[in-house]
């Protein structure tokens, strides 16, 4: 039973929008703060947050998808969506879902739940 899973990736070409989504196991035991997280390839390439949403509900974003993607939560239907719009070739890579400890998901350090990520590719 996997606690966290991602489905929504692909392949899309430069300008174009994919919408990510976060199914949050029923068996998590808490409302967590939750964020995706973005793996390129290469090396040192860390796992970076792209967006988060913090438990009371605030929004964050990484300075280079502000405007561009937008992450939402519902807590009834227990899942985290990313919108991407506007996708660049630097957006590839894997993008993860978390939970995180404390009120707010914006270190890979603070993750204790990692889905298994799903990949996004854009290129012209």
């Amino acid at each position: 039973n996997v606690p966290l899973v991602e489905s929504g990736g692909g392949s899309v070409e430069i300008g174009g929008s994919l919408r990510l989504s976060c199914t949050v196991s029923k068996n998590t035991p808490e409302r967590p703060s939750m964020g995706w997280f973005r793996q390129s390839r290469g090396p040192g390439k860390e796992r970076d947050m792209v967006a988060s949403v913090d438990k009371s509900g605030r929004t964050r974003y990484q300075d280079s998808v502000q405007g561009r993607f937008t992450v939402s939560r519902d807590n009834d239907k227990n899942t985290l969506d990313l919108q991407m719009n506007s996708l660049k070739p630097e957006d590839t890579g894997v993008y993860y879902c978390a939970a995180c400890t404390g009120d707010y998901c914006v270190s890979r350090y603070a993750a204790y739940l990692w889905g298994l990520g799903t990949q996004v590719t854009v290129s012209s």
